[in-house]
């Protein structure tokens, strides 16, 4: 759905306004027609005018009045999540406490404890206490806490985000990347697991469009461009399987859909190919219309005359109507063989599966009603509601953990006695042990997992039955943290950890306290503080641990200033910064070696350092990014870490442009994969060396099988070289793909 934002309206006078406010707010009373129950109308004309006068001095980036943002997300609501009137009103007040002179008390006494704690979960924090901590994970575990006792907040939440991704055009780059990099790290995986698979799909291809745009951009154009054959395949494909189902009189709608532009480009980069040989471009989608009893029988039915009709491939068979994901989700998937030797994936679900699978939780609810059982939402609330309770994480290890242990795909393992616990991807025996009970967790020495013997970390897959074996002596160690992934398992294992640490420290906090007393200071506040600023510490219980095990010796304490009973750190000296790695067989003119500009400051003399795990170089789409410590680092907006700086840093990111020079080189890396022929390595380095002219750090080839690989440091002045460089090396005869590294995987230096 397109909202009004995407008008062009910027030139609109008071009265074309009013008018287009009205149309919109209409047309939200529209959307809700079948669910009005009386009373309810008045309702929202009261939340819509109180919104209106509340927001009337505001608008939005784009010039348009705010009050629309509102009606677009209660739009949403309602059109795309299936949420109904209170829903709405919430909408339309999400933003007022916030923003506006609208208090929590007026909003209750207007309209009820519901709407009034929905609105005030929505509210976010207006200031953080932790000022280490990100704001976004603040609030985000503020929607959270709020989630288990009402989903209708993450819902509207979820609403607002993706109106905002509709609107980003209007705003800043700086904000666009950061806004796009947060929905991608959290709200796009938070919709999928609320079941709301189309919400999460265009939040990650509008993700995209801002932070990858010429990919984006390419993927859409060869999309567009293969859309009349695939359409003309779609149809060969459907026609059997069509006349089997209507002889069988089934009713069914069967349509072909493109996959998402972020999911191809997925397959592209894990699968390493271009876009042409991406073989699911598309998948197809069958419908039934089956009457509730039916539903199973029917699916399999029309499995068994697709597998009919063309070969399955057995290991891609998804059975989500015996065992549901835990968002709801039931549908039976298979790829199979299609015409031209094309792989064409099959969707088989009813009209009840499909809406839940589009509107997720809220459908999910629609159809619960009168079924004894007990929601997979509501265990996996519950498992929220447990770990967050026990909270004691910065925000940023949170919202890590959050993502981990909840919004990750999950598995079904049992218990002994065929119990099933629902677990997310990657978690091991010792988080099944966490998942049964924290007591047997701490205790866990090993387990049978299908009545073999395996050691803790060993990792679980569905259908796993697992048995946990505890000895009484067993203690939580530091590198159990590393090979847990439930939020749950980490959260106990650092309290047990922590309370052992404790013990420890309290003999660090009394040799703390000799050595201030032989200095004739005090063991104060004042004191502790000055030590772990200056050892860099988190806190003083790792000051005192660090102590008592010996990692500190306190013999720099003779540096400090004893001014009457408080001590004085000593002055830090400065720290002279890294400048990017350069070729030193060029010159570098004087005042040239400074590559950036930084808006809003002098470009004169800006000391950065070029991030290890992306290797920027001239010409690539780049942010600063501002480290304790270090200063300024860049990154490229597609390196593998900027989603979850730019998602929970926010505030440190500093808009970063490159100024022409072709003085310095930079360092990066390709790799080429080819036919493994005589001569191969001379026909690389002759184009690189002698046609480009282009300097080799180092190189490594392999040979096997028939196959070469070949791993290239070099040198480059910019993005345009390097593009030139990779055509070039393309055309060679044998050469099957040349690609950049993209992440950490620059072969090292050797030696």
């Amino acid at each position: 759905m397109e909202t009004v934002a995407q008008l062009p309206k910027y030139n609109l006078n008071e009265e074309q306004e009013k008018k287009l406010i009205l149309r919109e707010y209409r047309s939200l009373l529209r959307a809700l027609k079948t669910k009005l129950k009386p009373g309810d109308k008045d309702l929202l004309r009261v939340a819509f005018e109180m919104s209106a006068e509340a927001h009337k001095t505001m608008r939005r980036k784009s010039g348009e009045p705010y009050i629309l943002h509102p009606l677009a997300v209660s739009k949403i609501c309602v059109e795309e999540i299936g949420l109904g009137v209170r829903s709405s009103i919430c909408a339309l007040l999400h933003d007022t406490v916030e923003d506006t002179d609208i208090t929590l008390e007026d909003v209750e006494r207007e309209f009820g404890n519901e709407i009034a704690r929905i609105v005030d979960g929505l509210t976010k924090l207006s200031n953080v206490i932790d000022v280490n901590a990100s704001q976004q994970a603040e609030n985000f575990k503020k929607i959270l806490l709020t989630l288990t006792d009402d989903p209708r907040v993450i819902l509207i939440k979820l609403a607002d985000r993706l109106h905002n991704m509709r609107t980003l055009d209007s705003m800043k780059r700086e904000k666009q990347l950061k806004i796009s990099s947060e929905t991608v790290y959290v709200y796009a995986p938070l919709a999928h697991r609320m079941g709301l698979y189309n919400i999460k799909t265009e939040m990650e291809d509008l993700a995209m469009k801002y932070m990858e745009p010429e990919v984006y951009k390419e993927i859409a154009r060869k999309l567009a461009e293969t859309k009349r054959e695939r359409t003309k395949y779609i149809n060969e494909f459907i026609k059997p399987i069509k006349d089997k189902i209507d002889k069988a009189t089934l009713n069914a709608e069967i349509h072909g859909r493109p996959k998402s532009i972020h999911s191809i480009w997925n397959k592209m980069k894990k699968k390493g190919v271009d876009f042409e040989e991406v073989y699911d471009l598309f998948a197809i989608r069958i419908i039934l219309d089956s009457p509730a009893d039916k539903e199973k029988e029917d699916c399999w039915k029309v499995y068994s005359m697709i597998t009919d009709e063309y070969t399955p491939s057995p290991e891609r068979l998804r059975d989500w109507l015996s065992n549901p994901k835990s968002n709801g989700y039931e549908a039976l998937h298979t790829t199979v063989m299609g015409p031209q030797g094309k792989w064409v994936e099959v969707q088989i679900r009813t009209k009840r599966m499909n809406e839940i699978a589009e509107k997720g939780l809220a459908a999910h609810w629609k159809y619960k009603e009168g079924t004894a059982d007990e929601s997979r939402f509501d265990k996996w609330f519950q498992q929220i509601r447990e770990v967050i309770s026990n909270q004691e994480t910065d925000s940023i290890d949170f919202l890590q953990d959050f993502k981990t242990s909840f919004l990750a795909e999950e598995i079904y393992v049992y218990t002994p006695k065929g119990d099933v616990k629902m677990l997310p991807v990657g978690s091991t025996a010792l988080d099944f042990a966490f998942a049964i009970h924290s007591a047997i967790g701490v205790k866990t020495i090993g387990a049978k997992v299908n009545h073999k013997l395996v050691p803790i970390s060993h990792k679980l897959r569905s259908g796993d039955q697992v048995e946990i074996i505890t000895s009484n002596k067993q203690k939580p160690s530091e590198d159990w943290l590393n090979f847990v992934v439930t939020a749950k398992a980490k959260g106990r294992i650092k309290d047990a950890l922590k309370e052992e640490k404790r013990k420890v420290a309290d003999e660090g906090k009394y040799t703390v306290q000799r050595k201030l007393e032989g200095m004739g200071a005090v063991l104060s506040q004042h004191n502790i503080d000055e030590l772990v600023h200056f050892y860099k510490l988190p806190s003083h219980l790792d000051l005192f641990y660090q102590v008592a095990v010996k990692n500190i010796d306190l013999k720099e304490i003779k540096e400090f200033k004893v001014i009457g009973d408080r001590i004085e750190a000593p002055r830090p000296v400065k720290i002279i910064e890294h400048k990017p790695e350069y070729n030193p067989n060029q010159p570098v003119a004087g005042k040239k070696d400074t590559e950036l500009i930084i808006f809003g400051e002098s470009s004169d003399r800006i000391v950065y350092n070029l991030a290890n795990c992306c290797k920027p170089i001239p010409g690539d789409d780049v942010f600063g990014f501002i480290t304790t410590g270090k200063g300024l680092t860049i990154h490229r907006t597609n390196c593998p870490n900027a989603a979850k700086l730019l998602a929970n840093y926010g505030h440190r990111v500093v808009k970063t442009k490159w100024a022409k020079n072709k003085e310095i080189s930079f360092l990066t890396g390709v790799k080429i994969v080819g036919m493994d022929d005589v001569g191969v390595v001379n026909k690389i380095t002759n184009l690189i060396s002698g046609e480009l002219k282009i300097n080799i750090a180092a190189l490594t080839i392999e040979a096997k099988e028939g196959l070469f690989q070949g791993n290239i440091r070099l040198y480059v002045h910019d993005r345009e070289e390097l593009d030139e460089l990779v055509l070039s090396l393309k055309s060679l005869p044998g050469i099957e793909s040349v690609e950049r590294y993209d992440t950490e995987d620059i072969p090292s230096k050797t030696a």
